[in-house]
């Protein structure tokens, strides 16, 4: 798989963290540059204890996992690091919902009413600052936590985020014990 548009090269981090929530590895392999890369993902056999009715579905929230009864949006134009950062949480047992721009964001924010927002500061046309000072603006959600997703993370970087609205300031890769500190 190539990497066309850079980025800052979270997808394996992700991949990772999925991994590793379902306790297997992943290794990576290259005979060096220009040479391609493999990658290699253990996952371990889970017993079987029933009927496939017994299993828990996609997107089921469990009542015993970290964040049921959670409403949290994700809001990021990197689809993939947004719909992963998606399945995470809905597999810790929050209601999510996943949006890739600004205004759709403040859309689903009306309609959802999320107790969390996990906002993407660069994004074209209506950045996160932008979206985070009109969700302040309406009453309703005057305690919204709201997270800034960055891939800056120096000391001013922390305080502009802080003084534009933002609860917390969460910088790319995300990890889960970071989401579980802030979001519980």
């Amino acid at each position: 798989i190539g990497r066309g548009q850079g980025g800052l090269g979270i997808g394996l981090t992700m991949v990772r963290s999925l991994v590793e929530m379902h306790h297997g590895t992943v290794e990576a392999h290259s005979a060096g540059s220009g040479q391609g890369s493999e990658f290699v993902v253990r996952l371990p056999l889970a017993p079987v204890a029933g009927t496939d009715a017994d299993l828990p579905q996609l997107g089921q929230a469990r009542p015993t996992a970290p964040f049921h009864g959670h409403r949290i949006l994700v809001v990021d134009d990197n689809r993939d690091a947004a719909d992963t950062l998606g399945l995470l949480l809905e597999a810790d047992g929050a209601e999510v919902r996943v949006v890739y721009d600004g205004r759709s964001a403040l859309a689903m924010a009306d309609a959802f009413l999320p107790t969390s927002v996990l906002l993407d500061i660069g994004m074209p046309g209506m950045d996160g600052y932008e979206v985070a000072r009109r969700l302040r603006q309406d009453e309703r959600f005057s305690g919204l936590r709201i997270a800034a997703l960055t891939g800056w993370g120096q000391d001013a970087d922390r305080r502009q985020t802080r003084n534009r609205g933002f609860s917390y300031h969460l910088t790319k890769p995300v990890s889960l014990e970071e989401l579980h500190r802030i979001l519980m």
